[in-house]
């Protein structure tokens, strides 16, 4: 435990079209939409677990071009999942493109439309 009993809350992620951004967020990796606050940009909050992933549709100041193939070695984003093989199966079935974890763990790597970086690790059962 951390000194001030710290956990995460949610992270943010850059995106250009919200609307095009839930397709992956919460329609392939289901991910829940939860109330946000009126903010005078466009955006999505999505729950996951007692975490949140915010999403904000606001000009991306990073490069998407030139980033490594591989994201985990890039900034990301790391996610427990139930099954890293019927994950892979959903993003085959949607046409995205992804990699495995190099080092031998049950894991995925893939990018959203906007170049963010997610890794996926199976959940122990």
């Amino acid at each position: 435990m951390s000194k001030f009993d710290l956990t995460i809350h949610h992270t943010s992620l850059i995106v250009s079209d919200t609307q095009q951004s839930l397709t992956f967020y919460r329609d392939i990796l289901g991910m829940q939409p939860t109330e946000r606050p009126p903010l005078p940009f466009p955006g999505a909050w999505l729950q996951i677990g007692e975490q949140q992933i915010h999403l904000l549709e606001l000009d991306n100041p990073d490069p998407t071009s030139g980033r490594p193939t591989h994201g985990g070695r890039d900034r990301h984003v790391a996610l427990h999942c139930r099954s890293v093989n019927a994950l892979r199966d959903e993003l085959e079935k949607a046409g995205m493109s992804f990699t495995m974890s190099i080092s031998g763990r049950k894991a995925l790597f893939c990018r959203d439309r906007d170049g963010n970086a997610l890794e996926f690790i199976e959940r122990p059962s």
